[in-house]
C-alpha cells in the first residue's frame, strides 16, 4: 500500500469569485521514501488546485496539503453542488494511490445584458426591433420585458413578455413600435423609447432606443408632379403654338374648295339647284368628317392631352439572421459555417446594413462570403475580440442576385473553459 489521505471536510461553499479550502493529510505507507503527487479531479478541477502539489515522504511518515477551490464568477460555472476528488498518486507504487470524495456548493449569481437591435430604425408607420438578452449568471433567470416612451406616442408589440433564460444562454424578442399618429409631409420625427427587462430578484435593466418616423408621402412624389405639370405645359404650348394653326388651316382650304365648285355649279346650271344644294350638304358633312379624323371639334380650342402617372414600384424591407455555434479550433484556418438562400433565390435583396454580435466576448475570425455559384468573394473579415456589437451602413447597398448564397463563417479561437464561440449577424435591406 503506497498512501493514505484522509479530508479535514468533504462538504464545502463556496461563492463565484471567492475562494475556500479543506486539508488532506497524506501519509505514506509504505516501506520506502517516496513522493506523492496531489491533484483535484472531476467538475472542479478546472478551478482548484493543491498546496503544494507534491510532497515527500519517509515510511510512516505524514504531510497536510492545502486544497484551494475557486471558481470563477462566470456563466459556465453552474450554481449548485459540485463533486471533486482528491488524488494522492505514489510514484513508487502507483497501484497504491488514493481518491478521497467531497462535494463543494457553489452559490449562485444573476448578471443579465441586453441590447436593442438596431438602436434606431425608421419607418412612416412602424418599425421593427429586436431585444437580445444574455443571462451572463450561472443560474437561471426569469425577466419580465417592457417597452415605455416618456411622451406616451408610440404603441409597442413585444413577442413575449417573459422569458426564461438558462444561464449562459441568449434570448431574442421581436419589438415593433408604432406611432399613434401620422403624417403626410414634413421633417421626420424622433421619438426615444426605453426596453425594460426586470429579473425577478435585482434592479431592472434599461436599453435606450430611437424610432424615426417619416412621412407617408413619398420623397420623390413632389418632384415627380412638377414634372408632370412641367410637361403638360410644353403640350399644351407645342398645341396652341403648331398643330392647333395646321389643323384649322387645313379645314378653312377644305372648305373654301367645297364652297368654290358648288358656286361654279350653280352658275352653270340654275336648273339644277336642288342637286348643287346637296352637294353642298355633302361637303359639310365631310368638313365635319375631316375635322372628326383631326380631333378637332369645331369652336374647342381647350382640349389638352391628359397623362396618367406610372406609379413607382417600392421594394419589400426583408431582415436576415444568422446564428452560428462554432467549436474551439487550433488551427486558424478552420472555419464553422451557416449557409443562407435569401428568399430562396427568387428575388435579388439589396443589403444596407449589417449587424455583427459577439454578446458573449468570444475570440477568433468570422467572415461573411458571398457564394456565386460555388465562386466564392469575400464581404467583410472581423476579429471577434474586436468588438461585443458592430454595424455597419453602406450608401450603395450589397446587392445579391437571385440564387446567389450569403455565408457566414467563423474559425473560433476561444480558451477552453470559456466553450464555443457562438456570434450572430443580421442583415437588413430590401427585396426588389
Amino acid at each position: 500500500m503506497g498512501a493514505t489521505a484522509t479530508l479535514s471536510t468533504s462538504d464545502l461553499a463556496v461563492a463565484p469569485g471567492g475562494d475556500v479550502t479543506c486539508q488532506v493529510m497524506v501519509r505514506n505507507a509504505g516501506e520506502l521514501v517516496d513522493q506523492f503527487t496531489v491533484d483535484v479531479v472531476g467538475d472542479a478541477a478546472s478551478w482548484s488546485h493543491a498546496e503544494p502539489a507534491v510532497v515527500n515522504l519517509n515510511p510512516g511518515e505524514s504531510a497536510p496539503v492545502l486544497i484551494r477551490f475557486a471558481p470563477p464568477r462566470d456563466a459556465g460555472v453552474y450554481a449548485g453542488p459540485v463533486p471533486f476528488g482528491v488524488r494522492v498518486i505514489s510514484r513508487e507504487d502507483p497501484h497504491g494511490s488514493v481518491v478521497e470524495e467531497g462535494v463543494v456548493v457553489v452559490g449562485a449569481f444573476t448578471d443579465v445584458a441586453a441590447e436593442l437591435v438596431p438602436a434606431k430604425a425608421e419607418g412612416s408607420r412602424k418599425a421593427k426591433y429586436e431585444v437580445a438578452v444574455d443571462n451572463v449568471g450561472n443560474s437561471p433567470a426569469m425577466l419580465r420585458l417592457r417597452a415605455v416612451d416618456p411622451e406616451d406616442e408610440l404603441d409597442f408589440r413585444l413577442d413575449r413578455s417573459e422569458i426564461a433564460l438558462p444561464p449562459g444562454t441568449t434570448a431574442f424578442v421581436r419589438l415593433q413600435a408604432r406611432p399613434r399618429k401620422t403624417f403626410l409631409r414634413g421633417e421626420p420625427k424622433r421619438y426615444p423609447f426605453q426596453v425594460e427587462i426586470t429579473p425577478e430578484q435585482g434592479e431592472p435593466l434599461v436599453t435606450q432606443g430611437t424610432m424615426v418616423q417619416r412621412q407617408l408621402l413619398p420623397k420623390w412624389l413632389l418632384p415627380a408632379l412638377i414634372a408632370l405639370l412641367l410637361l403638360a405645359g410644353a403640350l399644351v404650348a407645342l398645341w396652341f403654338s403648331l398643330l392647333a394653326p395646321a389643323v384649322k388651316s387645313a379645314a378653312r382650304e377644305a372648305m373654301q374648295q367645297e364652297s368654290k365648285e358648288i358656286n361654279e355649279k350653280a352658275d352653270q346650271a340654275a336648273s339644277a339647284a336642288g342637286a348643287a344644294k346637296e352637294e353642298s350638304k355633302q361637303a359639310a358633312a365631310n368638313a365635319g368628317q375631316a375635322l372628326d379624323v383631326l380631333g378637332v371639334k369645331p369652336g374647342d380650342t381647350n382640349a389638352t392631352p391628359t397623362l396618367q402617372p406610372k406609379p413607382a414600384e417600392k421594394g419589400e424591407p426583408v431582415t436576415f439572421r444568422l446564428d452560428l455555434t462554432s467549436p474551439i479550433v487550433t488551427n486558424t484556418g478552420a472555419f464553422t459555417e451557416v449557409t443562407l438562400t435569401p428568399l430562396d433565390g427568387k428575388k435579388t435583396v439589396l443589403v444596407k446594413d449589417i449587424f455583427f454580435e459577439n454578446s458573449k466576448g468570444d475570440a477568433g475570425t468570422a467572415q461573411l462570403v458571398r457564394d456565386t455559384g460555388g465562386t466564392r468573394t469575400t464581404i467583410r473579415v472581423i476579429g471577434l475580440g474586436n468588438f461585443r456589437d458592430r454595424d455597419e451602413h453602406f450608401q450603395e447597398p450589397l446587392r445579391f442576385q437571385p440564387g446567389e448564397k450569403i455565408v457566414f463563417r467563423v474559425s473560433c479561437q476561444n480558451p477552453q473553459p470559456k466553450g464555443a464561440c457562438t456570434p450572430s449577424v443580421v442583415l437588413n435591406g430590401r427585396a426588389e
